[in-house]
């Protein structure tokens, strides 16, 4: 995977933006978790987009309930999973060498590619496991 370096001032606003996405994050879901969100591609289409158990994946692996976040969305815990190391190895080179590691498009355009990949497969009944589902 070829990452291009940037050269990046981490200020006290950056800081402080960084937080606030956070903060807004962690309202996003409550808010979610309170409505009972419901995928609007799957009550519109019947079918389960990649994100399909998205929500409630985060909320049980923020419960440290591993596997029934795997359970209800497998590929997004595997990218979760992958996105807090590389989350951790760009910290690491932003302190030691004061840039941040950028993927490049060919990268960003194979996880599109995956994920469409992964929406088709879990729609197919042979692989209804796929689906999100509660233990």
């Amino acid at each position: 995977m070829k990452l291009k370096a940037y050269k990046v001032n981490i200020n006290k606003k950056n800081i402080l933006l960084i937080i606030g996405f956070i903060v807004l994050l962690i309202g996003y879901i409550k808010i979610l978790m309170l409505l009972n969100y419901k995928c609007i591609i799957h009550e519109m289409f019947g079918i389960y987009c990649p994100g399909c158990g998205g929500t409630r994946m985060i909320i049980s692996f923020i419960h440290l309930d591993f596997y029934q976040a795997f359970r209800w969305n497998p590929l997004l815990f595997i990218l979760l999973i992958i996105g807090i190391i590389y989350l951790i190895i760009d910290i690491i080179v932003y302190f030691r060498k004061k840039v941040i590691l950028v993927p490049n498009l060919k990268v960003c355009i194979g996880l599109v590619i995956i994920l469409v990949i992964y929406m088709i497969i879990r729609n197919i009944d042979i692989f209804s496991y796929l689906i999100p589902t509660k233990v």
